[in-house]
């Protein structure tokens, strides 16, 4: 790994909270500088299935408003119900009809890609410092 340097003039109150916290922790103040920053940086998207990275990356693009819109969608109840029957259907029999495991399939990823944006978009959201609600916060629909 390349190393790039980086000259930054901090506040006397940062510096002196990264001297404290490196004396205590018996590290650098380089190295723990390093740790803030990338600890903060902007959430990435190199795990995230290949078809999707375009739709998060234009997301990084998006306003506040729009971001909590992304977080808070929810699959439809019809949809919700219709993936439930499925897979206790699935769970309960051997046999499955192939038109029903492939909605069963579709249904899943469909609920696995909202996932992964709801949550790439709370993260982009605690990145620009809004501040995340505590589960118990969140409307459970």
């Amino acid at each position: 790994m390349a190393i790039q340097q980086l000259t930054l003039e901090l506040p006397e109150w940062i510096f002196q909270q990264f001297a404290r916290m490196a004396k205590i922790t018996h590290q650098t103040i380089e190295s723990l500088a390093i740790q803030s920053l990338s600890a903060n940086l902007p959430p990435t998207i190199e795990n995230a299935p290949l078809e999707m990275h375009s739709s998060l990356q234009a997301m990084q693009r998006l306003s506040i408003k729009k971001l909590l819109k992304i977080a808070h969608r929810q699959i439809s109840t019809t949809q919700q119900q219709r993936h439930f029957t499925l897979l206790e259907q699935n769970k309960k029999t051997d046999f499955m009809a192939p038109h029903e495991r492939k909605e069963l399939r579709k249904l899943g990823e469909k609920a696995d890609k909202l996932m992964l944006k709801k949550a790439y978009a709370w993260a982009l959201l605690r990145w620009r410092g809004y501040r995340i609600p505590a589960l118990d916060e969140l409307a459970l629909t």
